[in-house]
């Protein structure tokens, strides 16, 4: 452009010599000069605020409209791959069979699926840009929002019927804070768990007073020094099932129990260590206890709010196993303390049989057995951990298990901080 601007004014200044005007004839080229940049300019200015094509041209100017086509196709081409990867986007979104609700990184609606529209009661487009709290405004989903990036499901009403129930999901994804919202009706599935629920109770107090009735002509027979020697083998292994199944039956109506409310409402100081000596002396007369030593380490100053029952039977069943199935002399750990964040630990500790790892996860399941035959023969009715696990979710704590095959297990009850209360501070209040 320097040349060409250069050339021009030599050009132009030779013919004014020629004409005797060399000064207007160089200030006529470079007038002309730039009003060919000012054409172009405007041009440009034009042309790019309605992206329409450029023409061609030389020079600089001829570079940089190239320069600018060139950007314009691969743009175009770039915005047609995005506008159908988000075309087939949005088409697998609404064909999701769940509720699915895309959010910004502010909980605004960004997208919304036809299932969306039925169960959450949104509507597409007039939704769009809304905050989702103004749609579900149950307290438990506003928390859920705020605890960015959790993906913690929780249970809510229907904001369109009070009756349904409604399991909500926040999923992230992408590299910001953006989530998918996702919901089902699980209406059906509550029903379905209520009514499996109510069989268990009710098939239970129904066994309950047969089974009762059967044991006492059984102990009246046996008792019976007139009944015949050769049914006293048979009679005891009846007895012996029949106790069996009442110890279900009450595990059974006792895990119903737990199941019927989420919290415990009565919540009262507990002694813990008061508890953990009285579950240690039925521990230490449970069945032909076979020399188990017991090694208690525990804080006298540390006690708990909950359900007293509760907890004795959960903890009851963790020192029960470890009797069950630790070898004849085994040592049997109870620990009883905080951990650093002050939350309170029960630890059973044993050096029985031990668990392979692949049963772990399973082992809080209703009769779920790592080895069916040795359970039975011990005595257990397969629910024992199924209540632990119901009485630790309504004292708000965990049950953690570690175990290696022919070492022995782990069970620790965490509990939280706020459960945690001193005898210093009982005798004050």
């Amino acid at each position: 452009e320097l040349r060409l601007a250069v050339a021009l004014a030599v050009v132009c200044g030779t013919t004014g010599y020629l004409l005797g005007y060399p000064l207007l004839g160089i200030g006529v080229g470079l007038a002309g000069y730039l009003a060919w940049h000012v054409w172009n300019l405007s041009v440009l200015t034009r042309r790019l605020k309605a992206w329409e094509d450029l023409p061609d041209s030389y020079g600089a100017w001829g570079y940089v409209f190239r320069r600018l086509t060139a950007a314009k196709s691969e743009t175009k081409k770039e915005t047609e791959n995005l506008k159908l990867s988000r075309d087939r986007y949005r088409l697998v979104t609404r064909a999701l069979p769940e509720a699915t609700v895309t959010l910004k990184e502010n909980g605004q609606i960004e997208m919304i699926n036809e299932a969306a529209v039925g169960l959450l009661g949104l509507k597409d487009p007039e939704d769009i840009g809304r905050p989702i709290i103004n749609f579900v405004r149950d307290p438990k989903f506003v928390e859920l929002l705020d605890d960015n990036p959790s993906t913690q499901s929780i249970e809510v009403s229907s904001p369109l019927n009070e009756s349904s129930k409604l399991s909500l999901r926040l999923v992230p994804y992408g590299d910001s804070n953006k989530r998918l919202l996702l919901a089902r009706d699980v209406t059906r599935l509550n029903r379905l768990e209520q009514i499996r629920r109510d069989f268990i109770a009710n098939i239970s107090h129904e066994l309950k007073s047969p089974l009762t009735v059967i044991i006492g002509y059984l102990e009246s027979i046996q008792d019976d020094k007139n009944a015949a020697a050769k049914w006293h083998k048979p009679l005891h292994h009846i007895q012996q099932q029949t106790h069996r199944m009442r110890r279900i039956v009450e595990d059974l109506l006792q895990l119903s129990a737990l199941e019927t409310t989420e919290a415990i409402d009565d919540a009262t100081p507990v002694d813990i260590p008061a508890l953990i000596r009285s579950v240690c002396n039925e521990a230490a007369e449970l069945g032909d206890n076979e020399g188990h030593a017991f090694k208690l380490e525990i804080d006298e100053d540390l006690t708990l709010m909950g359900n007293y029952n509760e907890l004795y039977s959960a903890f009851s069943n963790l020192v029960f196993n470890a009797v069950r199935y630790s070898p004849e002399g085994g040592n049997i750990r109870l620990r009883w303390y905080t951990d650093a964040n002050g939350a309170a630990r029960f630890k059973v500790e044993d050096q029985g049989i031990g668990i392979p790892p692949q049963h772990i996860k399973r082992l809080t399941e209703r009769f779920y057995r790592v080895d069916k035959g040795r359970s039975k023969s011990m005595g257990g009715t397969g629910l024992g951990l199924a209540i632990v696990k119901h009485v630790l979710m309504r004292h708000d704590a965990n049950l953690v298990i570690t175990s290696e095959p022919d070492l022995g297990s782990t069970f620790t009850c965490e509990f939280a901080q706020a459960r945690v209360i001193s005898r210093k501070q009982i005798k004050s209040a």
